[in-house]
């Protein structure tokens, strides 16, 4: 992989010469997750052995035994695409047209851009395609430890795996990361206090990865707490939680346009710029509507908008077909649903998403009734998990973004229509780029 974009996906060595792809990811099994060095790299990164207890006790299929193989050509494409959306939500004709259509809190600019982008795609030999983007997109800590804790039994795919150097140096951009979100919101003093969001934190499945962010920003003396909304006050002029003044909010909540009850402190913060977001309201309708996909799949539009001949055959290669389901349709898209796969508009983790070839008569009365978005059936990559397994896993990619570079690819393994972190043996894997 390229310094240029410092994602952990190392070159296959020539000495076990020119497999597919797909032949790898199929019949290669010696790579393997070393439980020792895992829980060694939690306990380390957290100062005590309780991280390894509670990640083992709620998120037993969290990480994956195998490494995942990715091409040269498609981590590539993932690159380009990426840049290519980035450079279409900078136009100011797309800003207009997404914003006229979402909530008046989204039009406030607060000068940050938003952590931890996760731009998700669906690869495989015969099939590439973006599937969505989140704007607090999880497990990026989480598989910084994974880095140090992926071993092989020959030396040839040892080589491929991420070094704990390069997961250290992801460590300390993530660090500089929050920083740089502080600068540009304009704030000249140093970034003194973080607080780690998201609804009844202690209850969430990933609740070990905020423990994770709170050490790593403590051991950077940043002072974390980690925190529901209702917890927060605004006193002053200044957020607190409880009697912590808080300077940044590290945002996890899936309340994208803070409209619940229990996130007005921290909406009314936020607007009167009493603190820093990240991600915020503007980043999720510019980037992580669903809506948006119809825009960049649509090679009309985006002439329109002004997007350059060569983005738009970028975009046309990587964004499948996205339309909106209305009355009008919806007949038509019930006649080929088997070809498509169903979202709702402000839809995350794979909730209420469906294909089209699983709906019920009920479930599609619901979709068709508006609020859903129809995308292009891709299918995703398959991994093989040892030779005496009924079936492959699925797998889907995930790139962490920050400000249109490319941070780290990680992938995540699973059966059903969708990621789960429920499957035996699924989980977070990392990657390693192959040649063909």
């Amino acid at each position: 992989m390229s310094t240029e974009s410092g994602a952990v996906a190392t070159e296959l060595p020539e000495t076990l010469g020119s497999p597919s792809i797909d032949a790898l990811n199929a019949g290669c099994f010696c790579a393997s997750l070393d439980e020792n060095s895992l829980a060694h790299a939690l306990e380390a990164q957290f100062g005590s052995p309780e991280i390894v207890s509670l990640v083992r006790e709620r998120c037993p299929y969290l990480y994956s035994a195998r490494p995942v193989f990715v091409s040269h050509a498609h981590m590539d494409a993932m690159g380009k695409l990426v840049k290519a959306i980035e450079s279409v939500v900078a136009l100011p004709q797309y800003r207009e047209l997404v914003l006229a259509r979402s909530p008046e809190i989204a039009h406030h600019s607060p000068g940050a851009v938003g952590v931890f982008f996760g731009y998700d795609f669906h690869v495989a030999q015969e099939s590439f395609g973006l599937i969505e983007i989140n704007t607090n997109a999880g497990g990026a800590m989480l598989n910084a430890i994974l880095g140090r804790a992926h071993r092989a039994c020959c030396l040839a795919v040892e080589r491929l795996g991420p070094s704990g150097a390069r997961a250290e140096a992801f460590e300390r951009a993530i660090v500089d990361m929050f920083h740089t979100e502080w600068r540009r919101s304009g704030r000249a003093r140093p970034l003194k206090t973080i607080a780690i969001v998201d609804e009844r934190p202690g209850e969430q499945y990933l609740y070990p990865e905020f423990l994770l962010f709170q050490r790593l920003f403590e051991r950077h003396g940043l002072r974390a707490v980690i925190a529901d909304p209702g917890e927060l006050s605004l006193q002053s002029g200044q957020l607190v939680a409880g009697d912590v003044p808080i300077d940044l909010v590290y945002n996890r909540l899936t309340d994208f346009y803070l409209e619940a009850s229990g996130s007005q402190a921290l909406r009314a913060a936020y607007l009167q710029d009493r603190v820093v977001l990240t991600p915020h309201p503007q980043a999720h309708a510019l980037f992580a509507d669903k809506r948006n996909l119809v825009v960049l799949s649509d090679q009309a539009l985006l002439a329109e908008l002004g997007v350059p001949q060569a983005t738009r055959e970028v975009l046309r290669d990587g964004v499948p077909r996205t339309i909106v389901v209305d009355p009008g349709n919806a007949d038509e898209l019930w006649s080929r649903r088997k070809q498509l796969f169903f979202k709702p508009f402000a839809g995350f983790g794979s909730r209420a998403a469906y294909r089209g070839d699983k709906i019920t008569q009920r479930v599609w009365s619901e979709i068709s009734g508006g609020g859903y978005v129809a995308q292009a059936l891709v299918a995703p990559g398959e991994r093989g998990l040892d030779p005496a397994a009924d079936k492959p896993l699925k797998f889907d990619l995930r790139e962490y973004v920050y400000d249109g570079l490319v941070q780290w690819t990680a992938a995540r393994l699973y059966q059903g229509q969708t990621t789960n972190f429920r499957t035996p043996g699924g989980g977070f894997a990392p990657v390693y780029e192959g040649p063909t």
